[in-house]
């Protein structure tokens, strides 16, 4: 017998709440997207116009006066292969670190923590540098190098935590039957850990796509990802607010549209360990 599904007040408070922060956190998104339909009067208009005919003019010009399709190359080609980069290095890094732990392990991992908890702009004078006596300024090949060795730490913690869980028991039937260490790899661990070399791809992939800083800094014309478009439309004269939220709207669909069907693996590497 299926009991008839009943709202407690708790239950209702509960549910009310939930709505009321997803709202607060689709609210800058969803008023983004306004933006981005809006001639520039209508976008400065007080009070704010919720209903008003909309127009794809900002778009047009977006892509016109700046070649979105190329910051948009740019973009897939410095994560895609920044994340790949930095799985082929985290990976046996990680593995090393699970199943061949010395007293000096968790030192190192909390050393490589620590790497994150510095600003970016306190490396930034050093890493400008090495990047102009290398010519690697403007150029998508710097910024894969900066963002593989940003995400690095991030990525090593990660596949860490999921090798963890991964009995060695396995791993040594594995080379007591013969198996050599690729083989071991190849064949036992990795099918193994692909929900976390997944998860942790993803996670790694949205990070370098929404990277602005070093993108800023290190890239112009040439390697400018998606995060340099749109801080290009921020002048001297002002700021061009429908045409900024255009920008915005276009940079931003293509990894929110990734996310949205990845969002089981997203969740998976971002909770991962949080409960046992």
């Amino acid at each position: 017998m299926i009991l008839p599904y009943r709202f407690t007040p708790a239950l209702l408070a509960r549910t009310t709440v939930a709505w009321v922060v997803t709202l607060l956190l689709f609210f800058p998104l969803g008023w983004l997207a306004l933006m981005a339909f809006k001639t520039e009067l209508q976008a400065i208009s007080v009070p704010p116009l919720f209903f008003f005919p909309p127009t794809f003019e900002n778009f047009h010009e977006v892509q016109e006066r700046s070649d979105y399709l190329l910051y948009a190359k740019n973009s897939i080609i410095t994560s895609v292969v920044s994340t790949l980069i930095g799985l082929a290095v985290a990976a046996p890094a990680a593995y090393s670190m699970t199943f061949f732990r010395t007293k000096r392990t968790r030192d190192i991992l909390m050393w490589m923590l620590s790497t994150k908890m510095m600003p970016a702009v306190g490396a930034l004078v050093p890493v400008y540098v090495l990047a102009q006596k290398s010519n690697l300024l403007d150029t998508q090949a710097g910024l894969i190098i900066v963002f593989t060795l940003s995400n690095l730490p991030i990525m090593v913690w990660m596949l860490y935590s999921h090798f963890k869980d991964i009995p060695h028991e396995i791993l040594e039937a594995a080379r007591m039957d013969g198996a050599t260490l690729w083989q071991e790899c190849r064949m036992v661990l990795m099918p193994l850990a692909m929900g976390g070399l997944a998860s942790t791809g993803l996670l790694c992939l949205v990070l370098a796509w929404n990277e602005a800083f070093w993108a800023l800094n290190l890239s112009a014309a040439k390697a400018g990802t998606l995060a340099a478009l749109i801080a290009s439309y921020s002048s001297p004269e002002g700021l061009f607010w429908a045409k900024l939220s255009a920008a915005s709207l276009m940079a931003i669909a293509p990894i929110v549209v990734f996310g949205w069907f990845c969002q089981k693996q997203l969740v998976q590497g971002l909770t991962f360990g949080a409960v046992k």
